[in-house]
């Protein structure tokens, strides 16, 4: 019995984690339909597209699938609406959520009732975040790493240890972050991460708890179909625990 209880464990969670995997495919082929709809099926020509299938081919999303998302853009009818909302979290924190909406009524009333069952509400928080590109790589020496990104365009360079690796973070400007990105992978190789990001002007500080409270927030929020990101000014414990979450 004990045995057969451990398999149905592990069958529940290879379950939830490749439903968890679906929808984030799902969310990343909606953005490569919506990109190659609003300006080409060229990623030569179309940035935003030719982002999209970056981050596709992070995410190990199949070429066929992709290949299918951008022939899907010349025949569907469907408008997307581009959103972000602002709100509050428990421990006072402050959230930017992106959405990717053909239902901007809905998207409202699902990200409202997400912040209310967390303690939440929605609030003019934007003035605590800067819009930036973000790259990520891992091990990389970081000398040669900061000289070169900030050669090509890069505004600031940060470091944090995760477990026995050293991550090295480039930010730069958002009409930078294309060319950066594409001249760091041709020197180095692909980034672990790379994205248009929101980043805290001030990370605030919670206690273990609240790291908890935010953490059932952000998931609830990232299971609405039309939420594509959220980003929060909690402290670096909790982008500690994202990672680690993701590994597993």
């Amino acid at each position: 019995m004990a045995g057969h209880s451990q398999f149905k464990n592990i069958m529940h969670r290879k379950g939830a984690q490749d439903a968890k995997r679906a929808k984030r495919f799902t969310k990343l082929l909606r953005e490569v339909t919506v990109a190659a709809k609003t300006a080409g099926p060229d990623p030569d020509t179309n940035p935003r597209l030719r982002n999209a299938l970056f981050q596709c081919r992070s995410a190990n999303v199949p070429k066929d699938t992709i290949d299918r998302a951008i022939s899907k853009a010349s025949e569907t009818a469907e408008h997307y609406d581009s959103l972000y909302y602002e709100g509050r979290g428990p421990g006072n924190t402050a959230l930017i959520i992106h959405v990717l909406t053909d239902n901007k009524n809905r998207s409202a009333c699902d990200v409202r009732t997400a912040l209310s069952k967390h303690g939440g509400s929605l609030a003019d928080v934007g003035f605590l975040f800067d819009h930036y590109g973000v790259i990520e790589y891992a091990d990389q020496d970081p000398m040669a790493l900061m000289e070169y990104a900030l050669d090509h365009g890069a505004l600031d360079i940060q470091e944090r240890d995760h477990g026995q690796t050293q991550i090295q973070r480039i930010i730069c400007g958002r009409d930078q972050f294309l060319t950066l990105r594409e001249a760091l992978e041709e020197k180095f190789k692909q980034p672990l991460k790379a994205s248009l990001s929101w980043q805290a002007k001030m990370p605030h500080p919670l206690d273990p708890d609240q790291h908890i409270s935010i953490m059932k927030l952000i998931h609830a929020l990232e299971d609405l179909d039309d939420v594509q990101s959220v980003w929060t000014n909690a402290d670096d414990d909790l982008a500690l625990m994202v990672d680690q979450e993701a590994e597993e």
